[in-house]
C-alpha cells in the first residue's frame, strides 16, 4: 500500500489497517498463551525457549526489522545466564527518531488449576474477554506491539523511516535478574528517543491510562527462631514461646489498627488523586460484603502514594502434619510496596530496623533473599508524552487519565540510568478486571483493539517527527 499524502489520511488508513488486522493478532495471541513459558527453574525451561522463538518469528514476519535475535545476558554476581529475550531492530532513516517497544513473554505460574474456570493455557473467549495465563500480562503487550507495527508498515510501506527496537524480555515475572546486564550488553541496539513499556493498565475497560507514577518494592525472607529444637506443647506450652507465636506477634506490629503501615521510616507521597469510590474498589478488588477497606486518606492515595506491607509466603507445619508441638522456627516472605520518592533500599532498612526492634521474647531474626526496586515518576513535559496522550484520545475515543500504579516495575530505573535522555511511556492493555497473576486472568478484547489503535497512531505520528 502506498502512503497517503495527508497526515489525516494516514491516520485513517492506519486505523483501518488496525481493524482489519485484529483477528490475526488475536489468533497469534492465542498461540502465545498456549505456551507455558515460566522463568522459575522448577518449570520446563524449554517452553520459555519455545516462547522466545515464537515471538522472534512474529517479529521477523512483520518484514520491518533489519535484525531479529534471541539473546541471553549474564546474571551479575553469578555464573548463570538469564532467560531468553528477543531483540529486533531497524535503523531510523532521514533524521527520524527511534522508539523502543518493551514487553515480556514469560508468565506467572498458573497456581491451582481448580480455581480456573477454563484451562489456564487454553485461550478461551467468553463475555468479550480472552481468558488464559498471560492473555493480559504480558503477551497482549507483545501483540499490541506486533499488531501496531504490522498496521503502520502496511500503510507507510517504504515511507516508514522511524527507527524501532523491539525488546521482549523473558524473566520479568522472575525478577528481571539479567535485565541490567542485557541493557549494558546491547546498549547501542536499544538506544531510543522514546521507550514504551507496555506492562501497565488503564483507568477502566474504556478509558486509557498513561502511568505517571509507580511504587517501588522491597521483598525479603525473614526467619524467626525461639528454640533449638521442637518441644512438646503439653510439657512446655505456657512457659516457652514457640516460633509461630513470636512470628504472629511480631508481624502484627507492622500495621496500625486501621490497617495502615506502622513502620517508622517508610514514607508517603503527597499528590492529588482522581475520584475513586469504595464501591468501585469493592467491585474491582472482590472485597467480601463484610470486609472493610484498610488504611487512611483517599483510596487511590493508599494504593498509589503510600507504602503497603504484605506477608506473601510462610513456611510452617502443614495442616496434614499438624501435631501438639512448639515450633522452633518459622520463615515468612514479606513484600513491601514503597511510595514513589523513596528507594527500595531505604524502605528495606526501615523494615529490618522495625522488625528487629519489635522482636518479642528475644526471638532471633535472620534476613535473606532481599530483592529491591525503586519507584518511578514520569516527566510529563516531553513531546513524546504529548503524542502518546493524543494517540490514546484518538485510539480509544476518550481522553486518557494520568495514573499512579500501586505495583512496581523496578527495571524502569535501569532504563533511566542507561538512557537518561529517553522519554519513558508506561502504557498497557490491562483493565481493573484483568486479574493479572490470579486465576482466570483475562484480556478485555475491546481494550486490546483500542490499545493497538493507540500504538499504531503513535508510531505513525512519530514517523512525522524529526529527531
Amino acid at each position: 500500500m502506498t502512503s497517503p499524502d495527508l497526515p489525516g489520511d494516514i491516520d485513517s488508513a492506519v486505523l483501518e489497517a488496525v481493524a482489519t488486522g485484529i483477528p490475526a493478532a488475536l489468533a497469534d495471541l492465542g498461540d502465545l498463551v498456549r505456551i507455558p513459558g515460566m522463568a522459575w527453574p522448577a518449570f520446563d525451561q524449554t517452553q520459555l525457549e519455545r516462547s522466545a522463538e515464537a515471538v522472534a518469528s512474529l517479529a521477523t514476519q512483520t518484514g520491518v526489522f533489519d535484525e531479529v535475535r534471541v539473546l541471553r545476558a549474564a546474571i551479575p554476581g553469578t555464573d548463570e545466564m538469564g532467560q531468553p529475550a528477543v531483540l529486533a531492530t531497524r535503523a531510523a532513516k532521514n533524521g527520524k527518531p527511534t522508539i523502543l517497544l518493551y514487553a515480556h513473554h514469560d508468565v506467572q505460574p498458573p497456581g491451582d488449576d481448580a480455581l480456573w474456570e477454563t484451562p489456564p493455557f487454553e485461550p478461551t473467549v467468553r463475555g468479550g474477554r480472552l481468558y488464559g495465563r498471560g492473555a493480559a500480562d504480558d503477551k497482549a503487550g507483545i501483540m499490541a506491539h506486533i499488531a501496531s507495527i504490522r498496521s503502520v508498515a502496511e500503510v507507510l510501506g517504504d515511507d516508514l523511516d522511524l527507527g524501532i527496537a523491539l525488546f521482549i524480555e523473558g524473566e520479568e515475572e522472575y525478577g528481571s535478574r539479567s535485565f541490567a546486564q542485557f541493557l549494558s550488553d546491547n546498549k547501542d541496539a536499544l538506544r531510543a528517543d522514546a521507550i514504551v513499556v507496555a506492562d501497565s493498565g488503564n483507568w477502566d475497560s474504556t478509558t486509557p491510562g498513561l502511568t505517571v507514577s509507580l511504587r517501588g518494592n522491597a521483598r525479603f525472607t525473614m526467619r524467626v527462631r525461639t528454640l533449638d529444637h521442637a518441644s512438646h506443647s503439653g510439657m512446655f506450652g505456657g512457659a516457652v514461646p514457640d516460633a509461630m507465636m513470636a512470628t504472629v506477634t511480631l508481624l502484627s506490629t507492622l500495621w496500625n489498627a486501621d490497617g495502615s503501615v506502622a513502620v517508622e521510616g517508610l514514607t508517603s507521597r503527597d499528590s492529588p488523586t482522581p475520584e475513586y469510590t469504595e464501591d468501585t474498589l469493592r467491585e474491582e478488588a472482590g472485597l467480601l460484603p463484610a470486609t472493610t477497606p484498610i488504611g487512611d486518606g483517599t483510596i487511590l492515595s493508599r494504593i498509589w502514594n503510600k507504602p503497603a506491607v504484605t506477608v506473601i509466603g510462610i513456611d510452617a507445619t502443614s495442616l496434614a502434619e499438624a501435631s501438639n508441638t512448639l515450633l522452633p522456627e518459622v520463615t515468612v516472605v514479606i513484600s513491601a510496596r514503597v511510595a514513589p520518592g523513596q528507594t527500595g533500599e531505604e524502605a528495606y532498612q526501615a523494615l529490618e530496623r522495625h522488625l528487629r526492634a519489635h522482636a518479642p521474647f528475644g526471638a532471633e531474626l535472620s534476613f535473606s533473599d532481599v530483592d529491591l526496586g525503586n519507584g518511578f515518576l514520569v516527566d510529563t513535559s516531553g513531546w513524546a508524552v504529548g503524542l502518546a496522550r493524543e494517540a490514546m484520545r484518538d485510539g480509544y475515543g476518550v481522553a486518557p487519565v494520568d495514573l499512579g500504579v500501586g505495583g512496581s516495575i523496578p527495571f524502569i530505573a535501569d532504563l533511566v540510568r542507561e538512557f537518561p535522555e529517553a522519554q519513558i511511556l508506561v502504557t498497557g492493555v490491562e483493565d481493573p478486571h484483568s486479574r493479572a497473576h490470579s486465576p482466570n486472568e483475562s484480556l478485555h478484547l475491546d481494550t486490546f483493539r483500542h490499545a493497538v489503535a493507540t500504538e499504531a497512531l503513535l508510531l505513525a505520528r512519530m514517523n512525522r517527527v524529526d529527531s
